[in-house]
């Protein structure tokens, strides 16, 4: 038996500190492009979001933070800033943003912005002047001369081997500047300098233009790229060796990048936006301002995100462990050593966060399978800490089978017909499922930017809001469950994979209810009896939340010496 204590569990509980708000928060992930149409165009927009924020007020959301909205040719579907402080026409005005801001904090909804550090785009006024070597701007980017081809006088080679996450050499010619420009995802995204002080003041400016908004903080995209190893005296990178796990010398992860991420300086700069974020506060008061890391990298670089010990760093570095190291195939001990790999890596004064879906993956439901949509959704809503929520999860969206023809993802167009599928991020970000009327009550439009999915019909929110039972009431009571109990929000963990198939996860706080959640992860019934796992257990406890597969109503009594789960049952009893 594995005996995990948070830091938030304290024996005696009047020296207890209240949490933060980010602590025990519930955070919704928007895809602006697909969230709600307001004008038509089978785009969404900000005043689509906006009109739709009383769903996220009923489902109990704390804070929701925007994909980007941001000016941008659209290479990259707003990842590919021109300018950090515009917002894209077809998603509206600053104005629209404001209302939006201001509609979301009269509910009490926070706001959190996605920043995107690592690179702009092409068409961004600081690449036009480093292009033209304008004083100031002439290192805002990664630029180098390259090399002598051997074969062709006329022509140059990259300084290195690096690939590019969206396929081929990271590095891309320009003509008139007669160098070549790093650029780790699209060419049209060339990478910043972030070893040039100016680039990081340029990026502070901006953080002051979105907090003086009144933003509550941001995301951060893709932070372990933004340094890449220092060119060595003579100017020279260095290449990256093979990584062995593909023969396509086109695939990013045909190499290692143990030299274009992960670098030490990047730590330093999230300490550094951190203690920016916590001296604007000083200054100007309010409820805390974060920073949400994205960071798909091993785990003890992930925790260097958290701080040092002495200086901190991200509020919530993301745990993405649930969705790159567990599928539809784990074992419920699979299950148990996610838990493990983070809470014991993880050093005591920080907060723990689960994430289970985003724009950049499939969807829950086609990952785990849709009869585990209720457990995952339980899993990471019992465990302690700020849990994460991609929009449509709440209604068990599905991904849409998309055709290379209707393929628009620059990953997997990049690719071709018959790979398209390894990279395409398509599936996940198809428009929300609102209702049963035309394209699912998301745009009026002829045709939507992506497709909709064919159930629609009976996958949205307002059937399940009638449904007697359904996955957004199952969400729902989550959520409420989370608000109010001191155990979730405080309490002391324990969980145990019971056997291959049901995983336990208990939480429990002195004068307060416990909670205990038996996930059956299999398509066989499972006789567990938990007193045998934990002594101290209540030998009755009774159903709060079911999943919509069970039989069991809420506040139906079990003993728990002798619980028969139902194939894929998942209970959250009280």
């Amino acid at each position: 038996m594995k005996l995990l204590i948070l830091v938030l569990t304290l024996w005696v509980p009047t020296i207890y500190c209240q949490s933060d708000w980010w602590q025990t928060g519930q955070f919704y992930q928007i895809y602006p492009r697909s969230f709600k149409d307001s004008n038509g165009d089978g785009i969404g927009d900000l005043n689509g979001i906006r009109e739709k924020l009383p769903h996220l007020k009923d489902i109990g959301i704390t804070a929701a933070w925007l994909s980007p909205i941001y000016k941008s040719p659209m290479k990259d579907f707003g990842y590919d800033i021109a300018d950090f402080k515009a917002i894209q026409p077809e998603y509206g005005t600053m104005a629209d943003f404001e209302a939006l801001l201001k509609r979301a904090n009269e509910l009490g909804i926070k706001l959190i912005m996605d920043l995107v550090p690592n690179h702009t785009s092409d068409l961004h006024e600081w690449f036009q002047k480093s292009v033209n070597r304008v004083k100031g701007y002439e290192d805002f980017y990664v630029w180098h001369d390259g090399y002598p081809d051997p074969k062709n006088s006329s022509n140059r080679l990259p300084p290195s081997n690096w690939l590019s996450t969206f396929r081929g050499s990271a590095w891309k010619w320009n003509t008139k500047r007669q160098q070549f420009y790093l650029h780790q995802y699209l060419a049209e995204q060339p990478d910043l300098n972030y070893r040039n002080p100016l680039v990081i003041e340029a990026m502070e400016d901006v953080l002051t233009f979105w907090l003086d908004k009144g933003v509550a903080g941001f995301r951060v995209d893709s932070v372990p790229t933004v340094f890449e190893v220092q060119a060595d005296s003579k100017g020279k990178y260095p290449d990256e060796p093979k990584s062995g796990f593909t023969d396509d010398p086109e695939n990013s992860a045909y190499l290692k990048h143990i030299y274009t991420q992960d670098q030490p300086e990047t730590t330093e700069l999230v300490y550094r936006t951190r203690a920016f974020l916590d001296e604007y506060q000083r200054k100007h008061g309010g409820d805390t301002r974060i920073i949400l890391t994205e960071i798909y990298s091993p785990i003890d670089v992930i925790m260097q995100y958290y701080g040092n010990g002495t200086i901190n760093g991200a509020h919530i570095p993301f745990n993405f462990n649930f969705i790159t190291k567990v599928n539809k195939d784990s074992k419920a001990p699979d299950y148990a050593a996610i838990i493990s790999l983070w809470m014991d890596n993880m050093p005591k004064q920080y907060t723990a966060n689960w994430v289970i879906g985003n724009h950049d993956n499939r969807r829950v439901g086609s990952r785990y399978g849709p009869e585990r949509i209720d457990a995952m959704n339980m899993l990471v809503m019992v465990l302690p800490g700020a849990s994460v929520t991609y929009n449509g999860e709440e209604i068990g969206m599905l991904d849409v089978d998309i055709s290379w023809n209707d393929t628009v993802d620059p990953a997997a167009c990049n690719s071709n017909p018959q790979i398209y599928q390894q990279f395409t991020r398509d599936p996940a970000r198809t428009p929300f499922q609102w209702d049963d009327s035309k394209n699912a009550g998301f745009s009026t439009a002829n045709k939507t930017w992506l497709p909709i999915h064919p159930n629609y019909k009976q996958v949205n929110v307002k059937a399940e809001q009638a449904a007697a039972r359904s996955h957004l009431k199952v969400y729902k009571d989550l959520v409420q469950l989370r608000k109010t109990s001191k155990t979730l929000q405080r309490g002391e963990l324990k969980y145990k994979a019971l056997n291959d198939n049901v995983l336990a996860v208990q939480r429990s706080l002195s004068g307060s209810n416990t909670i205990l959640l038996l996930m059956n992860v299999s398509d066989k019934s499972q006789a567990v009896n938990v007193q045998q796992w934990s002594p101290t257990t209540p030998s009755s406890m009774k159903v709060r939340i079911a999943s919509v597969q069970s039989k069991r109503n809420a506040n139906e009594t079990l003993k728990v010496s002798s619980i028969i789960l139902d194939p894929y049952e998942s209970l959250v009893l009280e």
